[in-house]
């Protein structure tokens, strides 16, 4: 049995709150994508223009399904990507899911690796100091720099990152460069 702290979560705890009811949420959308649950690999996809999140899942070896498309509930600053600590951006580039947090200040939350190494290595060349850290998927509906999603969507993605059990890429972009968007 996980002992924990009194109010203190473990991933584990958590999953138990509410994983099989979040779970049965997202299996519908895997079962009408053709996707098996969990599936061997997932990307999660940010346009911050659309305030959008959109879930592709799949096998190693074959195409990216589109699972779920999420509304991002809140995120701050404008396009263009994170610089320093405190500018309220939301950081752009590629990133990965370096961890799940069950306990957030903003319920359950998914920390992202930034500043990852092409951050640091641009904010060096550009000689700008503190790029930020930090920076999270979480629930409830305001955020600062991070990208906030309401409690019942982070729940299906902290249960299917917990699932899936490997690296999760996350993609954040300015715009949807496929629906051949421009940026201002």
């Amino acid at each position: 049995m996980i002992q924990r702290l009194k109010g203190m979560e473990t991933v584990a705890s958590r999953l138990t709150q509410f994983g099989e009811g979040a779970r049965g949420r997202i299996q519908a959308d895997f079962e009408r994508a053709g996707v098996a649950y969990p599936p061997e690999h997932v990307t999660l996809v940010a346009i911050k223009a659309q305030r959008r999140l959109r879930v592709f899942a799949g096998t190693r070896e074959g195409m990216l399904q589109p699972i779920k498309d999420y509304p991002v509930l809140g995120q701050s600053g404008q396009l263009g990507p994170k610089l320093r600590e405190g500018d309220h951006q939301v950081p752009e580039g590629l990133y990965e899911i370096e961890g799940l947090n069950p306990n957030s200040r903003f319920y359950v939350s998914l920390r992202l690796n930034y500043p990852n190494a092409w951050d640091l290595a641009r904010a060096g060349e550009e000689e700008r100091h503190e790029p930020g850290s930090d920076i999270y998927i979480h629930g409830q509906t305001a955020s600062v720099g991070c990208l906030a999603m309401g409690d019942p969507a982070i729940e299906e993605l902290f249960t299917l990152v917990a699932d899936v059990g490997r690296t999760v890429p996350v993609i954040i972009a300015p715009v949807d460069f496929l629906a051949g968007e421009q940026v201002a």
